[in-house]
């Protein structure tokens, strides 16, 4: 007689592909609109699932968890940040905590130079002036912006995403810095030139450019501070496509308001969709709606990783993508 299979619940849409393997493989609840579920909702959720799936929307605090099951064992995150998951509440009770690392990286640097190239060349003025169908034509001095060869780049989180930021901004001509909890080891840094700065302040007084790709953990919290934010030069830009709580937003929107920095391109808020409207009056703003990740191929491979962690689990193995408290 065949086993039981497990009851999987996700609590978002995902692609075709992935929910209909999830359907083949398990006994899979799927949501039926692209919304967050309401925190009844999903306590209802973890009251009837063997795993979860859930998604970065998806806040499953400490109080959350605690309404868990006995049958909840696993919360299969998909995608690779899991600050929406208290991770340590979910060890204790004997749930393990998986998600799909590595397959946003070069996504998520493709965006951040997309990004850095969209503020220094004026990109959304031009687009502005165009779908208004104000263009004048060419002229010697309009949309004048700034090449991004010879800038000095400082990544903060020299992690997947940092050092394919890296490699992509040496290839622009950038000179690479970066600031990190360990320093890279030796044949890393030298094909990037790269420079390790130990005092985060020392390097952002320093950059042309600051792309954030660290996580955010407690101790990453408002990590770029109003007196941070002050070290940089007036011409300088901040890149931010990993969390928005990094960066106090509020901080960054004053001095963009007051030109203490050259501009700024965000793909993530620190209030989720609440971004403060000083940042969306600025022509030297660019704002993403989170699309870092949002390629078919990325999706997709989430997807993967999420069936693969769920099938390991199911076959009575550690899923390989395991988080511990630990890795935060």
């Amino acid at each position: 007689m065949p086993s039981k299979r497990l009851s999987v619940v996700v609590t978002r849409r995902l692609p075709d592909a992935v929910e209909t393997r999830l359907s083949e493989l398990f006994d899979t609840r799927l949501r039926t609109v692209d919304t967050p579920m309401s925190r009844s909702e999903m306590a209802a959720a973890l009251q009837d699932a063997d795993v979860l799936v859930p998604t970065v929307t998806d806040v499953l605090d400490a109080g959350m968890i605690g309404q868990a099951g006995d049958r909840l064992r696993l919360i299969a995150n998909y995608g690779a940040g899991v600050d929406h998951i208290d991770v340590a509440t979910a060890r204790q009770r004997g749930i393990l905590v998986s998600n799909t690392p590595g397959v946003v990286t070069e996504d998520t640097a493709d965006m951040a130079m997309a990004l850095m190239l969209a503020v220094t060349r004026r990109m959304p003025e031009g687009l502005a002036v165009m779908q208004a169908g104000e263009w004048q034509g060419w002229a010697p001095t309009a949309f004048l912006g700034g090449r991004l060869g010879g800038r000095r780049l400082g990544i903060l989180g020299m992690g997947r995403i940092g050092l394919a930021v890296a490699r992509r901004a040496r290839a622009f001509g950038m000179q690479i810095h970066y600031h990190n909890r360990r320093r890279l080891r030796p044949e890393i840094e030298e094909p990037l030139e790269a420079t390790f700065w130990e005092s985060l302040d020392q390097m952002m007084a320093r950059m042309d450019v600051i792309s954030v790709n660290c996580p955010h953990t407690p101790s990453t919290f408002h990590l770029l501070n109003a007196r941070r934010l002050k070290l940089m030069k007036s011409t300088a830009v901040v890149v931010n496509t990993s969390r928005g709580e990094v960066i106090d937003e509020n901080a960054l929107a004053r001095m963009l308001k007051a030109h203490e920095l050259a501009g700024a391109g965000l793909d993530v808020y620190e209030n989720g969709v609440d971004v403060n409207p000083d940042l969306r009056a600025q022509p030297n703003v660019v704002l993403l709606p989170h699309m870092g990740s949002a390629t078919v191929e990325g999706r997709l491979e989430m997807g993967e990783k999420v069936l693969l962690n769920i099938k390991t689990f199911a076959d009575g193995h550690r899923p390989p993508d395991q988080v511990v408290p630990s890795m935060l």
